[in-house]
Parts: structure tokens; sequence; C-alpha cells
């Protein structure tokens, strides 16, 4: 399981090296394959610009502690708190790859659907922030919990055989009226094959 330390940097540092670890969650887990970095300061993109619940979180939390928010009031993001280090935010969990519990992932992310036509590749079920949220069941009942000491929970080390051909990082600016040197900053960062 990965210590508490090593969520106690910067939030692009971690965002790059979350590619290829295991996030394990309630019985599933797969590879992270893709990450997005969030700035708690200056970062027109992270809920703390605009959200005093979110400052508070970052505030009252230690590193390593679940961050999930109802996006749009549909789909739960699973985000983990990057704090102690150069400076504080977020890092999105985007996509996995999944290895372990991939039949109840698919159970889920067929409920979620309601329409349920056909199958799940295993490919699809957590290729996006929403459906990985689904496949694993994540809630606003798991805002704070712990990834470095909640049974069930954790990010681990990749575990051999992942191949991480290229990572990918950009930064891009999402407000065309933003004043000041950075407005967003997004890192992106997926493992290819």
């Amino acid at each position: 399981m990965m210590q508490r330390t090593f969520f106690q940097r910067d939030p692009v540092t971690c965002a790059r090296e979350l590619v290829g670890c295991i996030l394990e969650w309630k019985g599933c887990s797969g590879v992270i394959v893709e990450t997005e970095a969030y700035s708690a300061t200056n970062d027109e993109a992270c809920h703390t610009w605009s959200r005093p619940s979110a400052r508070e979180f970052v505030f009252r939390n230690d590193a390593g502690a679940a961050y999930v928010y109802l996006n749009y009031g549909m789909y739960w993001m699973l985000n983990v708190l990057i704090k102690g280090g150069a400076e504080d935010g977020f890092v999105l969990f985007k996509a996995l790859e999944p290895r372990r519990g991939i039949d109840r992932m698919r159970e889920r992310r067929l409920a979620a659907r309601r329409t349920a036509t056909g199958g799940i590749r295993d490919a699809a079920l957590c290729s996006g922030p929403g459906k990985l949220a689904q496949a694993l069941a994540v809630t606003g009942e798991d805002h704070g919990r712990d990834f470095c000491g909640t049974r069930g929970i954790a990010i681990r080390p990749g575990a051999g055989g992942v191949d991480v051909v290229s990572v990918y990082a950009s930064e891009f600016r999402r407000q065309p009226n933003c004043r000041g040197a950075l407005c967003s900053l997004k890192i992106r960062t997926f493992q290819c094959r």
C-alpha cells in the first residue's frame, strides 16, 4: 500500500507516478491508466476555486483522503487529496484497466445504464471517470475515506507486467478571458500499449 508520504508531494508528480499503480476498491482492482492533476491554488478548474467546502476538505483532511463529488448531478468522481508538498491539490482517477472483480464491475455498470442491451467489454468498464466510479460502486458515502488506512481501499505500486510506453502531459488555459500566468493546469497521463 502506498504510504501517506507518497501523497505529500505536488499533484503533477503524483498524477504521473500513479499511472501504472493498482487501485483497489471494495473487492475490485485495476491498473490506473489515466489521471488528471488539479492545483488547489490558482486553478479555476479545481473545486477549491469556487467551493468553500473543497477548501475546507483540503484544510481538515490528511494527504491520501478520497475526495468524491457528484459531477453534473449524474456521475460520482473519485479523486485523491495531495497535500504537504510544493502545492496542494487533487488527482482525479480517469481510467482503469480492470484486473480483479471484473464480473462485479460489469454488473454495476449494467445496473447503472438501466437500458442494458448487451455486455460491456472489459476495456470499456472503467474507460472514463464516471464509468470508473460506477464500476467500483463509488458514492458520496466514500467521501473522506483514507487510501492509507481504510480496509478494502488502497493504491499499490504496479505489480510488474505493466508496460508504460508513454506518459503524456499537457497544460492548457480553460478561461480565455483569465488574466495571469496560469489559469488552469490539467495534466493527463495515460498508459499506452
